[in-house]
């Protein structure tokens, strides 16, 4: 066991901290803006990341912390019959971008969710919510990788190192739907 992870990880957090509040309150006031006025989000992602967006969409639609109504929040990619049908007719590099063709508006927000910023499927997936006139954000390690420069907002974890990435992911998703609530009047216990 490496007990320096420890030491990584609130290094990281306290970077993350000071790189990513203010991309977060963008965030914050956009999402809520949006579910307010019926709009919906739509969480992507691969592998731990498409678990980080099943996780989030799940805080949204059933409750964070206070119980509430029910927003609109749901995980692209979590039916595998339709995601093994079309990455069987289609490829794989459509699974999400075919999803948001079919449940993406204008008034919705699509989260991506993508250490590296490069995954085929998430570039296309934002691409597609683009072209339908959905504002992006994008949770991304360092570098932004190609949401950088594609997605209307990154929130770039300021390191390089999967795990560490993967565990501000989670932090700013908690952060993200607790400032929903607050900002949505809805109170904490």
């Amino acid at each position: 066991m490496n007990l320096k992870s420890f030491d990584e990880h609130s290094e990281v957090l306290r970077k993350t901290r000071a790189a990513c509040t203010s991309g977060l309150e963008l965030l914050v006031a956009k999402v809520s803006e949006r579910l307010a006025a019926g709009g919906k989000v739509l969480f992507l992602g691969n592998g731990g990341s498409a678990s980080d967006a099943l996780h989030l969409a799940t805080e949204l639609s059933v409750r964070f912390v206070k119980q509430r109504r029910a927003l609109a929040g749901l995980a692209l990619g979590a039916n595998v019959a339709e995601l093994t049908a079309c990455a069987n007719d289609f490829g794989f590099d459509s699974i999400f971008a075919r999803q948001i063709e079919a449940l993406g508006q204008p008034g919705d927000v699509v989260i991506a969710l993508s250490t590296s910023g490069t995954s085929p499927n998430v570039v296309a997936a934002v691409r597609a919510a683009k072209e339908r006139g959905i504002f992006t954000a994008a949770f991304t390690g360092e570098t932004g990788g190609e949401l950088r420069g594609l997605a209307d907002l990154v929130i770039a974890v300021p390191s390089r190192t999967t795990a560490r990435i993967q565990e501000m992911h989670s932090l700013l998703g908690h952060l993200l739907c607790e400032g929903i609530e607050e900002a949505l009047g809805i109170g904490q216990y």
